[in-house]
């Protein structure tokens, strides 16, 4: 089973919710939940528009290339879908750094967006685990994304791979977890007032 982004975005949250996200229960509701899922696609929506449209028509791919990412040509490539044999992301933003000098590849920088003014841990570990899924798409090392945040989109760039590791570790436990048929314990957390499965 390749583990997705939203797996691993529940599991950093809760196993249990990781847990009945992958079963397929449906959510019971939350109204701050939904708030937030809602500001979080806001957010990811208008900053895909806003990039985007910083470049030139030959130079952006919108939807999923259909070219290899190795020799894409294009500066930016939005909702990007990497896979790996057991990962799965669809990364939001994907620049395309031309190369530093002759015989060097060109870099690739994952964007992720988020809504609030302050990044937290867990969005660093989303945002290697989009690194992660690039680099074995390409075949090669991704050392830094960008996270751009808050009402006055702040661009924050992280060096992802410290982070790697631990996003590596999170998929084998990830993978582990659903891999039983019958739920983890129910440990109450700090997430449980935000959780779409609260009740």
């Amino acid at each position: 089973m390749a583990i997705t982004l939203q797996l691993l975005e529940a599991y950093v949250r809760c196993p249990t919710k990781c847990w009945l996200r992958c079963a397929g229960e449906n959510a019971t509701g939350n109204a701050y939940a939904a708030w937030v899922q809602a500001k979080n696609e806001a957010c990811r929506v208008d900053g895909i528009k806003r990039l985007v449209a910083e470049v030139p028509d030959g130079g952006r791919v919108v939807a999923s290339p259909t070219e290899n990412v190795k020799t894409a040509t294009w500066r930016m490539a939005a909702d990007l879908p990497a896979q790996a044999p057991n990962i799965e992301a669809r990364i939001p933003i994907v620049e395309r750094a031309p190369s530093a000098g002759r015989g060097k590849a060109a870099q690739f920088i994952p964007i992720r967006f988020v809504w609030a003014n302050k990044v937290g841990r867990h969005d660093k570990l989303l945002l290697a685990f989009d690194a992660l899924a690039l680099s074995k798409t390409l075949g090669r090392d991704v050392p830094a994304g960008r996270i751009i945040h808050g009402d006055n989109h702040a661009v924050l760039t992280v060096k992802t791979p410290g982070l790697v590791s631990e996003v590596r570790t999170l998929i084998e436990r990830t993978a582990t977890l659903l891999s039983r048929p019958l739920p983890p314990d129910l440990i109450l957390n700090r997430h449980c007032a935000a959780c779409e499965f609260q009740s």
